[in-house]
Formats: C-alpha cells, structure tokens, sequence
C-alpha cells in the first residue's frame, strides 16, 4: 500500500465516450487496468510532441535570456517604425 501512495495523485478526466470505449478495449485485451492503458498513452504523447512543446519552450526561454524579441513586440515596432502605415 505505502508503494501505490508514491505512484501519483488521483487525477479526474472526462474522456469521450468513443477513446474510453476504445481503452476499455485495449484494457480487457491486454489483461491490464485502463489507468495502464492510459498511463502508456500518456508516456507516448510526453515522448512525442510534449516533449517537442517543452523543447520549444527552453528553447524560447534561452533566447529571451540572451535578449531576443518577442515576434509580437517585434512586429509593433516595425508598425510604429513605418511612415504611413505602408502595411
């Protein structure tokens, strides 16, 4: 038991009734629980573009240490530098 309180909170997610259909699926199939199921989803989904979100992020990050601009802030000044609003 004291192992299964370290494994994670609980968490509540509402799933469409067809991805849950399809979990429940897997699940009996495999022999396994759905939060197994859906904890290997998640694992795959963190590996793949998760893992490509916080990359860009650091990656973001970096670059504002190092003095970047903002594409935003960079195109309000461009607007602002423009005589007569060529745009």
């Amino acid at each position: 038991m004291e192992n299964q309180r370290n494994l994670s909170d609980p968490l509540t997610l509402r799933v469409p009734s067809d991805v849950l259909a399809e979990i429940e699926e897997v699940a009996r199939i495999s022999g396994r629980s759905r939060s197994w199921v859906m904890v290997r989803a998640m694992k795959a989904y963190l590996a793949g573009e998760g893992r490509e979100i916080l990359e860009l992020e650091a990656a973001r990050q970096a670059a504002m240490k190092e003095g970047a601009t903002e594409i935003d802030d960079l195109l309000a000044e461009m607007d602002r530098d423009l005589p007569g609003n060529a745009a």
